[in-house]
């Protein structure tokens, strides 16, 4: 079973990357860990010092994540969510009261409260999509067919911190279930991810900024607000062959252990009195035998 390798799942993952797409992935850098630092603020402080509630199928998600998603969930149809601004001086207040602590969405306005999580996602230290996978989901995106573009996204998605995975697999269910009611808001899936693409997979420099570039940013978030079932999920069929690669360094380490026993006690044996001269303690190779997973190289198993 997965769980019991040796070899972890980053790497499995990174090295089916590699074989099948031919993308290479910066390792995430563990970031060192903060002290968690008690207070109310929540704009632009690290995921970790946020309060944060258990949400079935998805995780720990900040709370004020879920209390905006769940205020504008109940005004999804409203036109234009996302895309229009709301005011500043409402807005500038709003997001005072929630960095106080202060339960304040009752009242508020849907395009104030849609731009307060658009920033909530921008102002993070670091983006919720690590900038280490960025380049590699856009490459994503020119591979030949539309399996392969969502396979290689799926695999990425599984590459994702924990504290990330739980935020970004809420905020993308969020976001499919506003896009759902399109024909009132007019928000297609397309329209969203062009909305959070650089809140999301903020580009880096000047280059980034074509045309060309911002849109292979929105393909890699469409995918996932169209189809967020599939976020953190690795394809059935890349499982499969994970699991027999598992198997197999399994059963090479197994024989390896075996093996050395087996010498020990021949050596043990070779040195008592009691043992027979001519006797061969080595066993001999069959043959005939079918090959086992020792001769293959583990990752040309992919």
């Amino acid at each position: 079973m997965i769980s019991n390798m040796k070899i972890t799942d980053s790497e499995l993952i990174c090295c089916h990357l590699r074989v099948l797409h031919g993308i290479h992935v910066k390792s995430i850098e563990s970031k060192t860990e903060r002290g968690f630092v008690r207070g109310t603020k929540v704009f632009g402080v690290p995921l970790e010092n946020l309060s944060r509630s258990f949400i079935p199928e998805f995780g720990l998600v900040p709370v004020v994540l879920v209390d905006t998603c769940s205020f504008l969930l109940e005004r999804a149809g409203t036109v234009g969510l996302f895309r229009k601004p709301g005011s500043l001086p409402r807005i500038k207040a709003l997001r005072a009261k929630l960095n106080r602590g202060e339960a304040s969405l009752a009242t508020a306005f849907a395009y104030d409260v849609a731009t307060l999580i658009k920033q909530f996602c921008r102002e993070l230290p670091e983006p919720l999509i690590p900038t280490e996978l960025h380049a590699a989901m856009l490459k994503a995106q020119t591979l030949d067919t539309l399996e392969d573009k969502t396979s290689a996204l799926q695999l990425l998605s599984c590459l994702l911190p924990a504290r990330n995975a739980s935020c970004l697999h809420y905020l993308f269910d969020f976001l499919s279930k506003v896009t759902q009611r399109c024909e009132e808001n007019l928000m297609t899936s397309s329209n969203v991810a062009t909305v959070f693409a650089p809140c999301l997979l903020p580009p880096p420099n000047k280059a980034e900024l074509s045309e060309g570039r911002f849109a292979l940013r929105i393909h890699v978030l469409r995918t996932f607000i169209e189809k967020p079932q599939l976020f953190g999920v690795i394809p059935k069929a890349i499982m499969d062959s994970m699991e027999f690669l598992v198997n197999c360094h399994l059963v090479k380490a197994t024989q390896k252990r075996h093996c050395l026993k087996e010498c020990t006690s021949v050596e043990g044996q070779a040195a008592s009195p009691s043992a027979k001269p001519g006797v061969q303690f080595a066993r001999k190779t069959n043959t005939q035998e079918k090959p086992g997973p020792e001769f293959f190289p583990e990752y040309s198993l992919l």
